[in-house]
Order: C-alpha cells, then structure tokens, then sequence
C-alpha cells in the first residue's frame, strides 16, 4: 500500500473528519459517529502514555499464558523421544490420534467458552481455565495406558480452548483494529519461544529420567504443569477486568480508552449480549473465509509444533541433541513474528502479511523435500526457513475476525468461530507425519508444502474481497448509504464500516 495514500478505517457522510498521522501514513477515522461519550479526545501525549500503561499490564500477562499453553499442548512431540510410546504400549496410529483428539476438544467448546467469558468477565473465566489445563498437565504424568493418553489430551483440548479467542477478544476491548496485531504478535511470538524453551528444557530435563523411578517425559509434564497453575493465580490478581472499571487507570485514561474504542466502532452502544448478532456471525461468509485461511494456516504449524524435534531427528541427529537444536529455528521465527505483526498494524494490512510468509512456508517445505541428499546443515537450514514462514503471519492471521468484525457479541462469535475453523487444522495437522514416513517425511512436507500455497491464495482472495467491498460503498450515493444505513445491529455491515484488507 502507497504510504502517500489515505488509508479509511471508518468514515461518515455527516461527522467530522479527524486525521491522524501514524508512520508516514494517513488513517482517517471519524468522529462521534452514533457517540454516548461527550468527552474530550486523548491528546497524542495522553493517548501514547495510555498505551504504554496497557502494553505493561496486558500484553507480557498474555505472552506468560500463551506460552504456557503453547508448550503444554506441544510438549507431547518432546515426551515421544522420551520414549512414551513405548512405556504406555500406544501404537504409533493411536499416538497421532492423542496429536489430533486435542484441537477436537478445543473447537468444540471454543464458542461456548468464549461467550461465558461476555459473561462473567477475563478475571475470573481466563485464571479458571488455566488452573483447569495445569491439573491436567500433572494428571497426563499419571497416564499408562494409550486410551488415558487420549483421554487426557481431549480434556487438555478443552480446557485450553477458551484462551486464544478469549485473549483475541479481549484486546478488542483495549486496542483500536489497526493496534491490535502488533499486541498479537506479542503474546503469540511466545509460542516461537515455547518452541525453543521447551527444546532446552527437555534436553535437560533427559538427565532426570529415572529420578523417583518417573520416566523422563512423566517429569516434563509435571515440571511444565507447575509454572501453569502459580501463573492462573497471578493472573487472577493482576488482569485487567474491563476498561471502564479497571482500577489500575485513571478515570482520565479510562475514559481515553473507551472514547478511542468507540471511534474505531460503529456499535458504540453494544454492551450485552445479542442472540441477533450471534445468528449474523455464524451466518456471515467471511467468518467461514477467515476460518479457512486460518485452517490452512494451523495445519503446518501444529505439525510442525508437535515434530519439529523428530524431524530434526530425521536429519541423523541424536535424540536428545534433536530437543536442544529444535530451539534456533523457533529463536528466528519469533523475530519474524513481530516484525510481520508490526508492519501489518503500521500499514494497516492483512492480505500479504499473510501471503508472503505462506509462501516462504511453502519454500521451506519443497526444500525439506528435494535437500534429502545434500546432508543435515542444508535440511536444517530449510527447516529454519519453513519455520520463519509457518509462525511469522500467526498474529495478522488472528487478527482477520477481530479487525473485520463489528458488534461485541458478534465479534466474539466470530473470533472464536475463526479460531475454531482453524483448529480442526491443528486436528489434521496430528496426521500429517507418520512414523512409517521416518526419517526424511517427505509426505508431509508436501502436503504442508500445498496446504501452504492455498493460504497464500486464500489470503490474497480474501484481500481482493475487502476492497472491493471497501470500494463499492465509498461510491455509494446518498439515497443508497441511507439505504444500508437504516435498521439496527448493522456491525460491519453498516456502509460507514471500511474493512482492513
């Protein structure tokens, strides 16, 4: 996007016009559409200090959580050069169904899940699930049977699934659209670091097996359970409820945040719970869009999360030095990470900081592929680009729902519809690499090579779809923008509404 040019996040034939200047860039909003706050706009010195408190608060809170969850979902992949396939006696079919049962438990209840959190509210609803996914964690160190393996990873599903939406909606609630991604990229490039922390940490935890007569991958459930269930009760005594009755900000910045937030909205007077909204979020086509990028997205990613280590173990390292170098890869993915994020927040897109990073996934795959004889440092170094490429348009991925999106109820919905779509990718991503596919998994890296290539194209169809849909009501006339403006819980459906393409 021409940084010359005028960029419209949500505009009015009526209302004044207010431009902000951000990097360069112009993003027009405009002011006091459908306003219930006569107050006066946050000053760019009050509202920078108003963010810089919320990036303090929020954001490393969240980054703690995902990491957590991140490492407590995949830490599975480590327990299998642990040896727990042949402790337990599973088959190598059943243990890809304990990869995959979990993403069924996590998209069956992430709709619920993310409704209950509308309402009672994030500071009891999130420390409640990740106390619940802790207790799990311990209990899987308890398992000796394939049937409690699976058993125990669908209740890990579960208790998980109300954390990534939950934490995607609840930035809405703080952030304006085009802030939000950045906030992803932060909490979500902790997964990269659950990559990398949780590859030293069972290579040292390899030296503990024995101790207490508990085998190695029973002591990396447990020690990875133990920071879970201190950060659930932290996380009660220090989340941020809701803006307008968070204790830890001023009125004056409270009351900052929530005029910016009505700005970026065009349902400034949506507050409870709409069954409306909730049919229009099921029903609207780009949810089902944004579910199937984040679907083609999800399958690489949670393969790659739960097989990195064996891949690397495919390339002639040994086990144990398999855990320890699965840590680079995901080192470098996270600084990709964050600066996708950020670039997409800055310029105020989606399409091709989606596209760009698929597409440097699908070369890393065909690399992994076609490098099989040209020895370990070429695969690694293939493995390291796939990696950079699968994670690094996690966080404008998230975003697709949360930033497109209009009204609370719906947005939640939606979000969570997103996030679930999504993960049925995680669940297919469970069977993608087979232990009869050992060690070079050819297989997989191709079919994740081609799932990689439909999300590049699907992200840039959807691009395509936004504008166009952008432009067609920035040419409407006044007969047909009173037309589409008539009626109630219009969300972005209104003709004000500019989508983030």
């Amino acid at each position: 996007m021409d940084s010359e040019n005028q960029h419209t996040v949500y505009q009015t034939h009526t209302t004044e016009l207010i431009t902000t200047t951000s990097n360069s860039k112009n993003i027009n909003i405009e002011k006091g559409a459908a306003s219930n706050l006569n107050i006066e706009p946050g000053s760019p010195e009050e509202i920078k200090r108003v963010l810089w408190k919320l990036d303090w608060r929020i954001t490393p809170l969240f980054g703690l959580l995902y990491l957590f969850s991140f490492i407590d979902r995949t830490n599975i992949g480590n327990a299998k050069l642990f040896g727990i396939t042949t402790d337990i006696g599973i088959s190598a079919d059943d243990f890809n169904w304990a990869l995959s049962i979990f993403f069924i438990g996590y998209v069956i209840f992430e709709i619920p899940f993310n409704l209950v959190l509308r309402l009672i509210g994030p500071t009891l609803w999130i420390p409640i699930l990740t106390f619940c996914w802790g207790v799990v964690m311990i209990c899987m160190a308890a398992v000796h049977t394939g049937s409690g393996l699976l058993v125990a990873r669908f209740f890990l599903g579960i208790t998980e699934s109300g954390l990534t939406p939950g934490i995607v909606y609840y930035l809405t609630l703080w952030y304006r659209r085009q802030e939000q991604s950045s906030r992803m990229a932060f909490f979500f490039s902790t997964s990269t670091v659950a990559g990398a922390f949780g590859g030293v940490l069972a290579y040292g935890i390899t030296y503990m097996d024995g101790l207490l007569n508990l085998h190695g991958w029973q002591w990396l459930f447990i020690i990875e359970a133990i920071p879970t269930i201190l950060l659930s009760i932290v996380t009660y005594f220090t989340l941020p409820n809701l803006p307008e009755s968070s204790k830890f900000l001023t009125e004056r910045e409270r009351e900052i945040i929530l005029h910016r937030i009505e700005q970026d909205s065009v349902s400034s007077d949506d507050t409870g719970f709409s069954w409306t909204q909730f049919r229009m979020a099921i029903t609207d086509w780009k949810v089902y869009l944004y579910g199937f990028i984040h679907m083609t997205g999800a399958v690489p990613l949670y393969s790659l999360g739960l097989f990195l280590p064996s891949i690397i173990n495919g390339m002639g390292y040994t086990k144990i030095t398999a855990q320890a170098m699965s840590a680079p890869p995901y080192a470098v993915a996270c600084i990709f990470t964050v600066l996708v994020a950020i670039s997409a927040d800055r310029r105020a897109e989606r399409g091709y900081h989606i596209a760009i990073p698929a597409f440097f996934a699908m070369i890393g795959y065909i690399l992994l592929t076609v490098l099989t004889e040209k020895g370990a440092v070429a695969m690694y170094i293939a493995a390291i680009i796939t990696t950079t490429g699968v994670f690094s348009f996690a966080a404008p991925l998230l975003c697709l729902s949360s930033t497109n999106i209009g009204g609370h109820t719906k947005k939640a919905t939606a979000i969570a519809l997103q996030v679930g779509l999504g993960n049925i990718g995680g669940a297919l991503g469970g069977q993608v690499y087979r232990a009869t596919d050992a060690p070079y998994y050819i297989r997989g890296n191709t079919i994740c090579a081609c799932i990689s290539a439909v999300c590049c194209l699907l992200s840039l169809l959807s691009k395509y779809l936004l504008e166009r849909e952008n432009k067609r009501r920035s040419n409407l006339s006044a007969e047909e923008h009173k037309k589409e403006s008539s009626g109630a819980n219009l969300c972005d459906n209104h003709p004000d509404y500019r989508y983030i393409s």
